[in-house]
């Protein structure tokens, strides 16, 4: 496979992002969202998903933090669904159970063309640093419907907040690294439908 790399500006009234993503990387990142912990987070699902990600937004952040995440959210899909290309000759599913301290985290995805979120978390608190926790689902929304990826994603089992949020993004990343990866058997769409 060629190296698998996405790149695009968006500039809205509200935000103006940069970001490429290489999912053929090492897990080198540079983030700036200006919201530090959603930073932390997206370093997180570069490290462990192995994606090279740059990642540039200034958002309206005097607002809150909605627009910045969610907008990060459909670029950061529409990269990955233009690295992706065709898929042909990927394993097109992905899982990933993630245990952090006393968080069991859960991610299944399938980069089937058909977007649909299954999202389970309740957190019991309404900020961890900048970041609204209810802002996690809407970040992983945006994504599932701009990659056309069914996401689901579930905690099974936690009680600190930090903890849960990054067992998610982590989580997400290492069953995109599954999903993503080459299968050497298969030179086509893995699909009976001969396309995704």
């Amino acid at each position: 496979m060629e190296n698998r790399i996405g790149t695009i500006h968006r500039k809205t009234k509200e935000t103006d992002i940069l970001l490429t993503i290489n999912l053929d990387g090492s897990g080198k990142n540079q983030i700036d969202t200006g919201i530090p912990f959603f930073d932390h987070m997206l370093n997180g699902f570069a490290k462990h998903g192995l994606f090279d990600l740059e990642i540039s937004v200034k958002g309206d952040l005097e607002v809150d933090c909605h627009h910045t995440v969610e907008d990060t959210g459909i670029v950061l899909g529409q990269v990955i669904s233009d690295a992706l290309g065709d898929k042909a000759g990927i394993k097109r599913y992905g899982s990933f159970l993630l245990p952090m301290d006393e968080v069991l985290a859960l991610c299944a995805i399938d980069l089937s063309g058909r977007p649909y979120l299954n999202y389970q978390a309740e957190f019991t608190s309404e900020k961890i640093g900048g970041l609204d926790t209810e802002m996690i689902r809407e970040f992983f929304y945006a994504i599932s419907y701009s990659a056309a990826m069914n996401l689901h994603l579930k905690v099974l089992d936690g009680m600190n907040n930090h903890h849960m949020a990054e067992a998610l993004f982590k989580a997400f990343g290492k069953a995109l690294d599954a999903a993503t990866m080459e299968e050497p058997r298969m030179k086509e769409v893995w699909s009976t439908k001969g396309s995704l």
